[in-house]
């Protein structure tokens, strides 16, 4: 969807009374985004998965970002189970021997529960990021009867990286050491040359999905 055609369909939203709100990883891919809809509307909810396992300099750019665009309405989201018990019967932390549950606890499950209160999910999922991607459509069914609003999903990496130039748009800090899909610290490593975005993530683990664009979507 072109810019125009954004501002349409929120717009149609809004007029609806339907209650909005967006999710960010604040990537550097992931700016394009938030800054379409600061020109739009800077006070639409922006969610941040807070998993506690954030590189340091993610949380920072957050900040530096949020300053920059001009949002006024930035969310974190924390998972109601504490760390402490956030492991297996090893005692070891669920992200070395269990990932996808730990994805769950700390990403899924509080956005499930976020879902009860909006309308609206507006998602920057784009058709070239993965298979389970490109089967998505612009708008999708999620639980609750919220809707998911993918209003990326037909732009690629070349229309990311013109807009990104266009409007001179900030680069998260780790992006220039190598990272090229930027997770939480311990599920995150430097992309080697012949990898794709996302294959990075997760490394050696036969995963590529935290769960938010598999379990949080009705087929």
């Amino acid at each position: 969807m072109d810019f125009e055609s954004i501002v349409s369909q929120i717009g149609k939203y809004k007029s609806e009374g339907k209650r909005l709100f967006t999710t960010s990883s604040f990537q550097s891919h992931s700016l394009v985004l938030l800054h379409i809809l600061s020109r739009i509307d800077n006070t639409i909810p922006i969610v941040f998965i807070n998993t506690g396992y954030h590189f340091p300099e993610t949380v920072e750019f957050r900040d530096q970002v949020a300053e920059q665009f001009g949002l006024s309405n930035i969310l974190d989201l924390r998972s109601e189970v504490p760390k402490f018990m956030q492991r297996d019967a090893e005692g070891r932390l669920l992200f070395a021997s269990d990932p996808d549950h730990c994805c769950y606890l700390n990403k899924t499950q509080p956005v499930n529960t976020l879902l009860l209160q909006y309308d609206i999910w507006i998602n920057g999922v784009r058709a070239d990021q993965s298979a389970t991607r490109k089967a998505m459509k612009v708008e999708q069914v999620a639980p609750h009867g919220a809707v998911r609003f993918h209003p990326m999903l037909d732009w690629n990496a070349k229309m990311i990286y013109q807009y990104q130039k266009e409007y001179d748009l900030p680069k998260h800090p780790l992006e220039s050491n190598g990272y090229l899909s930027i997770g939480c610290e311990p599920c995150t490593r430097k992309a080697d040359p012949e990898m794709m975005e996302r294959e990075a993530r997760w490394y050696g683990m036969n995963k590529t999905e935290c769960g938010l664009h598999t379990d949080l979507v009705n087929k």
